[in-house]
């Protein structure tokens, strides 16, 4: 006799992990809706986007960094995170972490971003 495994795909626990991950990447794609306003690009493609997450009670946490410690716009960038991300009907808040580290580079932005802002390689 076999044992079965105590969950299967179309258990519970797996779908909430997929509707974690659909909302994780809709506040994802928000994101890319909030544009640093010095640069023109938006702060996913620049790599400023380190971690998301859909937590309990509705809550979206975005864990993110700026080109610079002393970035004299970062409230500007804050507040449209906050309004671009709680215009998902799903999301009553939004606990955003500014960290540091790793520092931002270069490297950290995408393709497009690299084109756009001339950086070759």
């Amino acid at each position: 006799m076999t044992d079965l495994p105590e969950s299967t795909p179309e258990s519970s626990d797996d779908f909430n992990l997929s509707a974690e991950q659909e909302m994780k990447q809709r506040i994802i794609e928000q994101l890319e809706l909030v544009i640093d306003p010095e640069l023109g690009i938006d702060i996913v493609n620049l790599g400023l986007v380190y971690d998301v997450e859909y937590r309990e009670n509705n809550v979206a946490y975005v864990l993110m960094t700026l080109t610079t410690p002393a970035c004299p716009l970062a409230d500007v960038i804050f507040d449209e995170v906050d309004r671009t991300v709680k215009a998902l009907a799903e999301v009553d808040e939004v606990k955003l972490e500014l960290s540091f580290y790793p520092p931002w580079q270069p490297d950290r932005m995408s393709r497009y971003a690299r084109i756009a802002l001339g950086f070759s390689g």
